[in-house]
């Protein structure tokens, strides 16, 4: 059972739950990101990726779009 200094101390700091902290190691992580410019061309390899890229394409090829 708590004592009475530890529910004093409950009631008036609140209690925290927050868990454990972890710790991070950075030596085993690799981050690593697709290049902007070949996943707006389509070069990136998903789906989404090729699909969009068409899109634009589209978009740039219009009449509306081309510069006088």
């Amino acid at each position: 059972m708590a004592s009475d200094n530890e529910i004093l101390y409950a009631m008036m700091n609140g209690i925290n739950f927050g868990g454990k902290k972890k710790e991070k190691s950075n030596t085993d992580k690799v981050k690593t990101k697709a290049r902007g410019k070949s996943y707006k061309t389509g070069a990136h390899g998903s789906g989404s990726s090729k699909h969009k890229a068409e899109i634009r394409q589209r978009v740039k090829n219009r009449a509306s779009q081309k510069r006088k």
